[in-house]
């Protein structure tokens, strides 16, 4: 017999075993106890006990029943476990403390914010509020799927229909195996709002989601303080919120000073609490209390701190918030079972989850009316051909032996079915009236037309929409109220860029690599040919080489002869006069020893996915080359830089310039020759590639000096030489030709004008910079230089002393009106210098009639 028994046994290794058995039980926790369902929100317990209740009829308008009585019928039926488990759920469904919308209506002592345990259940009474009867509306029409009880005699509801977004409404939390979910209350006004935007516009982004729900609100109220956590919560899932009591100062008739708390943080025991802040009190750790009082009643909450004569109210309260719980925080952990797989959901997440499973409750509702309607169609179709044939059924039936050959008679002779001959034969006397038939054919017209639009709801997807969009603002209407918590924004939600006001400011960098923004009113406007004023003060080799406007919350990207980029927040460059150096570029970036920056974009943002996909970046190098790459290939900023271009030997990058996919590009060299190409005719290329031809020339001898993206309709292109020479073209004139080709003759180069030095786009409300090797700047409208041809030599735009030569042109975008004042402000302030030295006037009218 023993050694039979052995026969039986199975050995098996004890590693297997426990490994198996664990994650049994894990999953067990996971999914049938710890996690809420995304769609109604609810675990298991919470689900049983409302259905449990709707059971047993205790609805919203039947009396309570004893709180025995209800756990009782859910451990019977749908929950084998401890009646306290059971009970303690139903008790915090009905603290309103606890939930912010409670879905149970307790009569009796559910317990109290300080803690208090609730009566046994024998002495209690519940029943469910209306708004818990909304998650379980339509339950009985084929909604939801069923799943066995426990011991298979009944089926229980594996979700609710849920009308109510209970998930983001009311929160939940537990702890699983290996994973834990902390999720806060929301206010249902505003998830209404969130949930209708939502449908209205699939593709919402969450920040945009975010100005409907703007934060959670928590049922004790208080105060959400730093909206950073709020933010990390909505767009991950996780984060930290901060919740501090709401108090105010007061001061009694004797002239005491008083902090009044009235609200205080979610989850915080009260009693508790203030025990441990006398504690504090009397440990020395805070100061300036005097008294602690709980003045709390069924009016609402107060809590009473006295303070000492020479305490400082604010202090005090700052205090009590550092080391009491009058400050705590929610860290939220937004993780819910999709599909019986736990995830960690974001806003949009949770919207778009309740929104895809109410979708399929209105189509199984509808379904399960629909067939409904048709049944009873298919009998009173049975009853109006009965009402037709009156006299010759009641024939038929009163010569039949029995009910069951009156039926099959009926079948036979009218085409009956049996459901319409049973129908027939149960119909009452009084049915067969005039007034009675009119009913029927009545019923028989709406029910009808009920298919129809039944049919209509299951053919068109934006009905169903437009049905729980209805359905959702009766929620609102019915249940929504005001924010309870308010949001309090902390000195950690402002960022530097927050405090720096978004202003256009004058970016300079010089040759030698120094670089400074400074105030645009610096700069006076001066009449063309005039000496121009003192810009920058440079060391002797050194001038200033780019020069251009730019927001203050702007990125530039700094593109260096080496061919690498570099980012930066234009408020993070230093600022200077117009008359300082400025810092060196090595001390602002990691620019790399040796390598010298060539071009600077002045890009918006890198955060928009559409701006930085549709917009492409243009380069093109000294000896010719260019390259086409969307703005999201430099959509990542590195401190180090990164590889932006592979530059040939003996070449360098000379220009950059931003596209927008469908602009006309115009190059220049330095003999005067100029080509002009579409910019399809360059495709995108990766980040790190070479890029291709442009414009032919000759080797060695001459170079590419500027590149010209034409954006605007109405510009023109202006070329200026290096001995203060310039003019306006047309850019009609310069006609479209292939990449790769000579081009045309741009300006007629001779030793009077010297080399060709800046090609610009340009339009008439458009001001330019001119700056020349020794630092001497003017500035000058565009409109009073008038549009000449081609191949002409242009006028002279700035009086050169002897040695000296233009280094750069930049332009300046006239963009509002403001600018346009100050310039007009400015120029008559020039007019009056120049009055004041008429000989310098004169020099200027000189210069002009060339």
């Amino acid at each position: 017999m023993a050694e039979g028994s052995r026969e039986n046994i199975i050995p098996i290794n004890i590693e297997d075993e426990m490994r198996g058995a664990y994650i049994d039980y894990s999953m067990s926790v996971i999914i049938s106890r710890a996690l809420p369902d995304v769609r109604d929100g609810l675990k298991p317990v919470h689900r049983r006990v409302l259905y449990g209740m709707l059971e047993l009829g205790v609805t919203h308008n039947k009396p309570y029943k004893k709180s025995a009585r209800i756990v009782g019928e859910v451990l019977g039926k749908y929950h084998p476990h401890g009646d306290s488990s059971v009970y303690e759920t139903m008790v915090r469904m009905a603290q309103d403390w606890s939930l912010r919308y409670p879905l149970v209506d307790g009569q009796g002592n559910f317990g109290s914010i300080d803690g208090d345990s609730a009566a046994a259940m024998r002495y209690t009474e519940a029943r469910l509020r209306r708004i818990a009867e909304e998650m379980l509306n339509d339950i009985n029409k084929n909604t939801v799927d069923f799943q066995p009880n426990f011991d298979d005699s009944l089926e229980e509801p594996t979700v609710l229909p849920g009308k109510l977004p209970n998930l983001l409404v009311n929160g939940s939390s537990g702890i699983a195996v290996g994973m834990a979910t902390n999720m806060p209350p929301h206010n249902l006004s505003e998830v209404a709002d969130g949930t209708i935007a939502y449908i209205d516009n699939p593709e919402i982004t969450i920040d945009e989601l975010m100005q409907h729900i703007t934060a959670p609100d928590f049922p004790t109220g208080g105060i959400i303080y730093g909206y950073s956590g709020v933010k990390s919560a909505f767009e991950t899932g996780r984060g930290r919120v901060l919740m501090r009591a709401k108090a105010h100062f007061d001061v009694t008739k004797t002239g005491k000073e008083q902090i009044i708390v009235t609200e205080i943080p979610y989850q915080v025991n009260k009693a508790s609490m203030l025990e441990k802040t006398a504690a504090l009190v009397n440990e020395k750790k805070i100061e300036g209390i005097s008294a602690i009082r709980d003045e709390s009643d069924r009016t609402g909450l107060r809590v009473v701190y006295d303070l000492k004569k020479d305490a400082i109210p604010n202090v005090v309260l700052n205090n009590l918030y550092k080391y009491t719980q009058l400050q705590s925080s929610f860290g939220v952990n937004n993780v819910a079972l999709v599909k019986g797989r736990p995830q960690t959901l974001n806003l949009k997440d949770m919207i778009r989850y309740f929104v895809e499973h109410r979708h399929e409750v209105v189509i199984r509702r509808t379904e399960y009316e629909l067939q409904e309607a048709l049944k009873r169609a298919h009998i009173l179709e049975g009853y109006l051909i009965a009402l037709d044939n009156l006299d010759e059924i009641i024939t038929l039936i009163r010569s039949s032996r029995d009910p069951e050959v009156a039926r099959g008679g009926l079948m036979e002779r009218f085409g009956l079915s049996e459901i319409q001959a049973r129908a027939i034969l149960d119909l009452r006397l009084q049915r067969l009236t005039g007034m009675e038939r009119e009913k029927i054919q009545n019923e028989y017209a709406e029910v009808m037309a009920l298919i129809e639009d039944l049919r209509d709801i299951l053919a068109r997807e934006e009905r169903r929409m437009q049905i729980i969009k209805d359905e959702t603002l009766q929620i609102k209407e019915r249940y929504g109220d005001k924010r309870r918590t308010e949001i309090e924004h902390s000195a950690e939600d402002f960022t530097m860029e927050d405090m720096i006001p978004n202003e256009k400011v004058v970016i300079t960098i010089s040759h030698q690599g120094y670089m400074k923004r400074t105030q645009l009113a610096e700069y006076r406007t001066q009449g063309r040919g005039g000496v121009g004023s003192r810009g920058v003060a440079t060391k002797e080799d050194d001038f200033t080489e780019h020069l251009f406007i730019a927001n203050t919350h702007n990125y530039l990207l700094i593109f260096t002869e080496n061919g690498k980029v570099y980012w930066i927040k234009v408020y993070e460059i230093p600022e200077g006069s117009k008359n300082s150096k400025g810092r060196a570029v090595q001390n602002i970036i990691n620019i790399e020893p040796g390598d010298t920056v060539r071009a600077v974009l002045n890009v918006e943002t890198l955060k928009d996915e559409d701006y930085i996909n549709n917009n492409f970046i243009m380069m093109c190098t000294q000896n010719g080359t260019v390259k086409k790459t969307t703005l999201e290939a430099y959509s990542r900023p590195r401190q180090n830089g990164v590889n932006a271009i592979t530059i040939n030997p003996g070449d360098r990058l000379l220009d950059v310039k931003m596209t927008n996919g469908d602009n006309h590009i115009v190059m220049a060299l330095e003999s005067g020759r100029a080509i002009h190409f579409h910019e399809t005719d360059v495709r995108p290329m990766g980040r790190t590639a070479a890029g291709v031809r442009g414009i032919w020339m000759e080797e060695g001898g001459d170079r590419v000096i500027g590149m010209v993206c034409v954006a605007r309709e109405d510009a023109s292109l202006l070329v200026v030489t290096e001995n203060g020479f310039g003019k306006r073209s047309s850019v009609e004139e310069y006609r479209i030709t292939r990449r790769g080709g000579k081009g045309v003759k741009a300006l007629k180069i001779t030793e009077k004008t010297g080399k060709l030095v800046a090609i610009k786009e340009v339009i008439d409300t458009d001001e330019l910079m001119i700056i020349n090797r020794s630092g001497i700047t003017i500035r000058m409208k565009v409109d009073d230089l008038r549009i000449m041809g081609r191949a002409t030599q242009g006028v002279r735009l700035i009086r050169l002393n002897d040695n000296d030569s233009i280094s750069s042109v930049e332009k300046i975008e006239m963009l509002d009106d403001e600018e346009v004042a100050a310039t007009i402000v400015e120029e008559q302030i020039q007019d009056i210098e120049n009055l004041d030295n008429p000989d310098t006037a004169g020099e200027a009218e000189t210069e002009t009639e060339l």
